[in-house]
């Protein structure tokens, strides 16, 4: 023991404190690892999941290999890319050789500053640690280059090259395992071993819980209950069909604008994204000024709805919605908001009504909403011939997408956020993540429809045939530039699911004035910047032409959320008021109580 005012050895946190307790420790985590092995493989020999995971790697490797041979095909080049990597390893070694020596040396290689994996302090502190981590950065930089470097690759395989490479790096981080990231190497010492017994065991659970896949808990999930501490907006469902809910909310002021306000969200996730808490929700604050709100909720689909596509949601979704909300109110006209591909399916609503001449839309709003795809982002990597057409033979078993499908693909595109610190954490230290409503929403998948969502990627994100000009809906050729209503086009500057450049640059193709509008962060609190608690800002400019590089140069910051900036955009399109509105009007009675029954649907 160490004497009075004497520092412990920091050698003495990574022994064991207790190895009978460890002992039988490790040996529950056998037990609970059989059990979770149970979990995953008892599926498979039910013939109720398949392994998917061999196509996957294959496609993975397969365009890898591309990057290889630009630089194997040249030995001169490939010696000088080996020569790189030892040189930077020969740097690292002699600087920890001077390190030990007693020198005060600067690393060879530092983490970026925004990098949150290597923040425990003896990641520089500790010799072997900190030797450990540069060799990490000195590698996957070194690989990612490589990828960045070969010349001649076709765009989509650069593409696919890098986005693969930075899923390779993130998954073989030291901080992912246990003996060489000092905070879970502490722990697991410290409490012998329990942090791994608990996870494991968690892990189990999760693996039930995804059908057989590991299914990663992002929230703890026992603290939100749709309908009591989330979408708690007081409202109705007045009308219901195999597609969709459409929810009328209470009005809470006397006097209402006159044009209903309709919002479509993504059926790639639930619409209570807009309806979190009292604090956070929009669809609270609109109705507080003044709007009579409709609300599309999805309906979670299964094999009964295998069959509907993009022409059936906008049918049976947006234009049934526009004729519930007349006969609601008695009004034919409408303000449209639409979120993510919630928009992207409004924008060709747009276009149709526009061919066959329906008015009723006055004004649309996009949240995030992509209509041109060229610069589409990261999604764009799952977005090939080959794979439409496995992901096609995959959905005609069933039907349908499984939502978790969805899910990790949009949680891949954040990996280092969204995947890897919930690994540690549940899985390694054991614990339950923290009780965040904003990540059980986004762990509450949601199916898609083969025919929707092939109908989808093929002809937006394959083919961007809406912006060509050449998208057929309905029997109808799609040309947005006849769409000449005002256009509120809302991007998030930080967002990874419909990029800001995408967002500015699809605002070219309406024929209308359009207010594009710029909000900090990304694709979810960006728009989801509550009016009460602003976080962050937003950027207003004048027409979209040029680059957005240059529309942002010019444009002006303000503090705050855009909320009242829309408000007062879209309220001073039709000031009129009128009387408030109850749900369904004197035409529809009222189903249930919001936020429904397809909501609480879990995929």
């Amino acid at each position: 023991m160490a004497a009075e005012g004497e520092s412990e050895s920091p050698l003495l946190r990574y022994i064991v404190k207790n190895p009978e307790a460890f002992a039988q420790n490790l040996a529950r985590v056998v037990e609970q690892a059989g059990r979770a092995a149970a979990a995953y493989l008892k599926p498979r020999e039910e013939g109720q999941a398949k392994d998917e995971l061999a196509d996957e790697l294959a496609h993975v490797f397969k365009t890898l290999a591309h990057v290889g041979e630009y630089w194997l095909s040249d030995p001169q080049r490939a010696m000088e890319a080996q020569r790189r990597l030892v040189t930077g390893y020969m740097d690292i070694w002699d600087r920890s050789l001077k390190r030990m020596a007693g020198e005060t040396v600067a690393p060879a290689v530092e983490p970026d500053p925004r990098d949150k994996r290597f923040q425990d302090p003896d990641w520089r502190e500790n010799q072997f640690f900190d030797f450990v981590k540069q060799m990490y950065l000195t590698t996957s930089r070194w690989a990612e280059d490589m990828v960045e470097e070969a010349e001649g690759l076709e765009p989509h395989i650069r593409h696919k090259a890098e986005f693969f490479m930075r899923q390779i790096t993130s998954a073989l981080a030291p901080t992912n395992f246990l003996l060489t990231n000092p905070e879970l190497l502490r722990e697991t010492m410290q409490s012998s071993g329990e942090n791994l017994v608990r996870g494991i065991r968690m892990m189990a659970e999760d693996i039930v819980a995804g059908g057989g896949d590991l299914k990663i808990r992002q929230a703890s999930e026992g603290r939100f209950k749709v309908g009591e501490n989330l979408a708690t907006t007081p409202g109705k469902v007045i009308f219901q069909n195999d597609v969709c809910q459409i929810l009328q909310y209470e009005p809470t002021t006397e006097k209402v604008l006159k044009r209903p306000l309709l919002i479509v969200p993504p059926w790639i996730n639930k619409f209570y994204i807009l309806d979190l808490n009292p604090e956070k929700s929009f669809i609270r604050w609109a109705v507080g000024e003044g709007h009579t709100v409709f609300v599309i909720s999805w309906v979670n689909p299964d094999a009964r709805q295998a069959d509907k596509s993009f022409e059936h949601y906008m049918k049976e979704g947006i234009l049934t919605a526009l004729d519930v909300i007349e006969q609601a109110t008695g009004d034919r006209q409408a303000n449209a908001i639409g979120y993510c591909v919630g928009g992207t399916l409004l924008a060709v609503t747009l276009a149709y009504c526009a061919a066959i001449g329906d008015d009723r839309i006055k004004s649309a709003t996009f949240f995030t909403t992509q209509v041109d795809f060229t610069y589409a982002g990261d999604l764009k990597v799952f977005v090939d011939e080959d794979q439409i057409r496995i992901l096609e033979e995959r959905m005609k078993e069933k039907g349908y997408l499984e939502g978790k499908k969805m899910a990790s693909a949009f949680n891949m595109l954040r990996s280092n956020d969204l995947i890897w610190p919930y690994f540690i954490n549940n899985y390694m230290k054991g614990k339950e993540p923290f009780p965040f409503d904003l990540l059980f929403w986004n762990s509450d998948s949601t199916r898609m429809p083969a025919a929707n969502h092939s109908y989808y990627l093929r002809n937006c994100y394959l083919e961007n045939r809406l912006t060509k000009g050449d998208m057929v809906m309905a029997g109808e050729t799609l040309d947005l530039k006849k769409v000449r209503i005002p256009v509120y086009n809302l991007a998030a500057r930080e967002d990874h699911i419909a990029p800001a450049r995408s967002v500015f640059e699809g605002s070219k193709y309406f024929g209308g004035p359009v207010e594009y509008v710029l909000a900090g962060s990304g694709h979810i609190a960006g728009v989801v910047n509550p009016a009460a608690k602003p976080k962050y800002q937003f950027w207003t400019g004048g027409k979209v032409k040029g680059t957005l590089e240059d529309w942002i140069a010019k444009a002006d910051e303000t503090p705050g959320t855009w909320w009242g900036h829309w408000q007062t955009w879209v309220s001073g399109l039709a000031p009129e008021t009128v009387k408030a509105r109850k749900p369904g009007g004197r035409k529809l009675k009222p189903i249930e109580d919001a936020p429904g029954s397809y909501v609480r649907v879990r995929a």
